[in-house]
């Protein structure tokens, strides 16, 4: 049984953070973080399939790679993103300061950035955070550790559950920025995971992918993904509980459920932070031929700025929505079709269901909306969460950069 529980990225056994601010940003907030585990763990780790993937995209996926890891640095206000050779040797010297003065191997430090793409990093001023970071690193610095890595979020992204496992306690923690370039395909924009758990690093790869598929990979603010995304998670034993060695392990279930839980917080927190956002939207298409045509069908609706445009203005524009799942490449038959939009049935056989307008028009002013959608082929269902488009996020993100 899963309990939620305080502490941040430090809830689980073992683990010390720190955030500072080190003049990176702007606004001069905190910006710079550091994530410590004194004891080896296990370690995995997600990144965005984008291309022009960061700097510490590139040196964090050598570390992933290891499938050990003690640490992560982590800067915001600046992305470190499209800045050559010059900035993979700075995401390189980040690990290596970390590393220094923790006692580690440079490859034992995953580094992640977030930021403006196309600007190279003020590495005196990032040099100085991370000792500063490093010397303050405490079980108590836990939400100036979440500060150090937040751009144009409103609110904090934090989620910590205790729950049993193999029959001892155990906890797992994360925290996620993010509320604008947000299309994942992998995690998304950055989050942190850590876990007092034993598991072995290949179950726990394994482990975090499933808790993605469902979390993270199903949601969208914008349907932009970024060139920085990362998700890593350290594992360091200190439950104490009989070392999960792979997906046959009776315990392996008990911990997919509670990383998944933690993972599902923090995306739907994501999305109800989206830039501008107004309507907090769960679409859940069914009836599908398999789970990866539901998946397909929610994205293509979730996706759509005219569908997120629509609820914005509390305009009970149906249409749009079934366009969506139309063109989304999903087998559908539209004689079959139902849309349902807050309980109330839009649509049936693929037309007009003639719905109670004053009732319709009442769910549309609510900030949390359920669509519903079955394709009427078959028993695959996906649930995907999104927001609506509104006049702030084009304020937003018009004027980014300057």
């Amino acid at each position: 049984m899963l309990k939620a529980i305080e502490g941040g990225i430090t809830a689980p056994k073992g683990f010390l953070a720190a955030g500072v601010k080190a003049g990176i940003k702007k606004s001069g907030k905190e910006d710079l973080t550091v994530i410590y585990s004194p004891t080896p763990a296990a370690a995995a780790a997600l990144f965005t399939t984008n291309a022009f993937a960061a700097a510490g995209v590139l040196v964090s996926r050598q570390v992933a790679a290891k499938g050990t890891a003690q640490a992560a640095v982590v800067n915001s206000g600046c992305a470190n993103s499209c800045t050559g050779e010059q900035g993979l040797a700075d995401a390189r010297a980040m690990a290596h300061q970390t590393a220094s003065l923790l006692g580690l191997a440079d490859d034992e430090v995953f580094v992640a950035s977030t930021g403006i793409i196309g600007v190279n990093l003020p590495m005196a001023k990032v040099a100085d955070g991370i000792k500063r970071a490093v010397a303050e690193l405490s079980a108590a610095n836990h939400e100036k550790a979440l500060q150090g890595i937040m751009t144009t979020d409103t609110f904090a992204k934090v989620a910590a559950y205790e729950f049993s496992l193999g029959g001892v306690t155990a906890r797992v923690a994360g925290i996620a920025k993010g509320a604008g370039m947000i299309s994942p395909n992998m995690a998304t924009l950055l989050s942190f995971v850590t876990t007092d758990a034993a598991i072995a690093p290949a179950a726990l790869k394994t482990a975090l992918q499933e808790a993605v598929a469902v979390s993270f990979n199903s949601i969208t603010v914008d349907g932009d993904m970024s060139t920085n995304d990362t998700l890593c998670i350290l594992a360091n034993g200190q439950a104490g509980n009989k070392r999960i060695e792979g997906a046959g392990d009776p315990a392996y279930g008990e911990f997919v459920a509670a990383l998944t839980a933690v993972c599902t917080d923090l995306a739907k927190l994501v999305v109800r932070d989206g830039e501008g956002a107004t309507k907090f939207l769960e679409i859940t298409v069914r009836g599908a031929a398999s789970y990866g045509d539901a998946k397909t069908a929610a994205m293509a609706v979730a996706k759509s700025p005219l569908v997120k445009t629509a609820f914005f203005g509390q305009d009970p524009n149906w249409g749009r929505i079934l366009c969506a799942a139309g063109y989304s490449g999903a087998t559908i038959d539209p004689d079959k079709a139902t849309l349902t939009i807050g309980g109330i049935v839009v649509a049936k056989g693929g037309m007009n269901a003639a719905a109670d307008v004053k009732a319709l028009q009442k769910v549309m002013a609510e900030k949390d909306i359920l669509v519903e959608l079955d394709l009427g082929v078959g028993g695959g269902t996906a649930t995907v969460w999104t927001c609506d488009f509104s006049y702030e996020y084009v304020k937003i993100n018009a004027d980014y950069s300057t």
